[in-house]
């Protein structure tokens, strides 16, 4: 066995909450690939019972959790001969996290909805294996202190933090002078405002490098991705918003960029392929050995970079205000966001009408300097009722 494997004492066992969306079944690939370093434990899902139930007769996990309580007895009845414990509702995946044979808990729930079981997993001690970054946006003060007080690790699954977390090995003393978060562009790089104003969801669908669920997919097409990102890597990172930028790199080797004190850069490159971040913190500290495709530097004669236009995509400049200003801020430009891309996906809204919600909600939704827990859940429900009057308006 390669040494490496060694340094990993036992077997891990990881709880996927979202096991069934891209970076929930990406991770069960890892798993599968190393079935003598990691068991899946727990499996949870939104609504997709029929994956969820192959999933589970698959990897025999102790729980599984299907948050849509009308698909309950259907995981029920197709695990029946099983003796996996089916649990469902949103509450069910909160207390599932806090099982004591649990050593990780992947965190790949879209938006909002990843907040109130990381929250709980901290406080039963569990690291946390970060791919839902709208946690850390929506409550990344919240969420730090926690980590800090409950001793907790927060390993980022995102590819560009994951990116600088592994560029940040060793320099433990050395001060960060910026960041650079690389952007592909998405499907949009370099179009105008006029061009935007009639693209479909389909065409917002076709990302250029990166196969990813629906919601994440359009968020890079607006650049909000890469707005939640910077929020993000704030909280990760303990950065000033001034240390924070962020480049086009239309080939997405480079997947982040750290810039020393002293002027130096570190970089971490390879192909585009999210097996190797989710591996890289289910295996922290350690690397262990891959069969991913390689990355050679002659099929890439050309890395290029340019300036995002924050102008044209205004959800970029929208989340670094809301960084400005801090607060609930974040979490309201979060809540208006998640309405916006759904009301594009249902083609209600077009995608320059996204920003204009937003903004709304920004404007309307009242400012909480100091927030607490429980004005996060109440600035989530406002801004979605807001958001939702905008869409029914604009008909």
């Amino acid at each position: 066995m390669n040494k490496s494997l060694k340094e990993i004492a036992e077997l891990r066992n990881i709880a996927i909450l979202g096991s069934t969306g891209s970076i929930g079944k990406q991770t069960l690939e890892v798993i599968e690939s190393n079935p003598g370093l990691f068991r899946a434990c727990v499996l949870t899902a939104q609504s997709n019972a029929d994956l969820l139930i192959q999933q589970a007769l698959k990897f025999n996990p102790d729980y599984v959790v299907i948050a849509d309580d009308t698909r309950y007895q259907e995981v029920k009845s197709g695990l029946s001969e099983t003796d996996i414990t089916v649990l469902s509702g949103a509450d069910a995946i909160a207390e599932v996290v806090t099982n004591n044979s649990i050593d990780i808990v992947l965190t790949a729930l879209v938006g909002f909805s990843g907040l109130k079981p990381t929250v709980a997993a901290i406080k039963a001690g569990k690291d946390i294996a970060l791919a839902n970054k709208e946690t850390l946006v929506v409550a990344g003060d919240l969420i730090t202190s926690l980590a800090s007080k409950y001793r907790v690790k927060i390993l980022p699954v995102d590819s560009e933090h994951s990116a600088i977390f592994q560029c940040l090995v060793g320099e433990e003393q050395n001060t960060i002078e910026k960041i650079y978060l690389t952007a592909s562009g998405g499907p949009f790089r370099g179009r105008d405002s006029y061009f935007l104003k009639t693209v479909t969801r389909l065409q917002a669908l076709k990302h250029p490098n990166w196969v990813m669920g629906a919601k994440i997919t359009i968020d890079s097409a607006s650049l909000m991705n890469k707005g939640l990102e910077v929020i993000e890597a704030k909280w990760l990172f303990n950065l000033d918003v001034s240390q924070i930028d962020v480049i086009v790199h239309p080939q997405s080797i480079i997947h982040s960029i750290v810039q020393f004190e002293d002027g130096s850069m570190k970089a971490q490159m390879g192909l585009p392929d999210m097996k190797l971040p989710i591996q890289y913190a289910l295996t922290y500290p350690q690397r262990i050995k891959t069969q991913f495709q390689r990355f050679n530097f002659l099929d890439y004669p050309q890395l290029t970079f340019e300036r995002p236009d924050a102008d044209t995509f205004r959800n970029l400049a929208i989340a670094f205000e809301a960084l400005r200003t801090g607060g609930n801020m974040p979490c309201i430009i979060n809540a208006a966001n998640e309405i916006a891309v759904a009301e594009f996906l249902n083609d209600r809204i077009g995608f320059l009408e996204m920003s204009e919600l937003i903004e709304v909600c920004m404007a309307k939704v009242s400012y909480v300097a100091n927030p607490s827990l429980s004005d996060y859940f109440e600035t989530d429900r406002l801004t979605r009722v807001i958001a939702s009057e905008f869409v029914t308006s604009s008909f």
